[in-house]
């Protein structure tokens, strides 16, 4: 990290994303590029929402640590429920697939995301059937490459 800083949830600078039809506020903490091996992010979900669609990571594993709220987590082997003090995390490949929603009807789901951040990653949208490509001077979104 380049410096030491404090990063308060309720006073972060919000940046609204909407993808794979679910829209959610991230609030930077350690934002890509700031550090050379980790991203952190505080993420807000309103109810009937979802954060980043159903994707997996070649190399890369998160955690998320639920501050507020309750979600489901849609993974490979079914849904997990998660609520406020609960932690969950996701290995690089296949197994480690996932994607939260807001599973309340009136409450914001709060998490922090925290990312291990690789040289270089591949990520994969399945219900997008696309690609993600990251590394330290480029990136960009691709169509999933066909099985032969």
């Amino acid at each position: 990290m380049k410096s030491l800083k404090t990063v308060n949830c309720a006073s972060a600078a919000g940046i609204e994303m909407e993808q794979n039809g679910g829209k959610f506020t991230i609030k930077p903490v350690v934002g890509l590029g700031e550090a050379s091996k980790c991203a952190v992010h505080f993420v807000e979900v309103a109810p009937g929402n979802s954060s980043f669609g159903f994707h997996w990571h070649e190399a890369n594993e998160e955690v998320f640590y639920i501050i507020k709220g309750e979600g489901a987590v849609r993974t490979n082997g079914g849904e997990i429920k998660v609520a406020a003090g609960d932690a969950i995390t996701f290995p690089a490949g296949k197994e480690g697939a996932h994607c939260i929603r807001n599973a309340s009807a009136s409450e914001t789901l709060v998490y922090i995301d925290f990312d291990a951040v690789g040289a270089c990653d591949i990520a994969h949208l399945p219900d997008a059937k696309k690609i993600i490509c990251s590394g330290p001077y480029s990136s960009g979104v691709f169509d999933e490459p066909r099985a032969e």
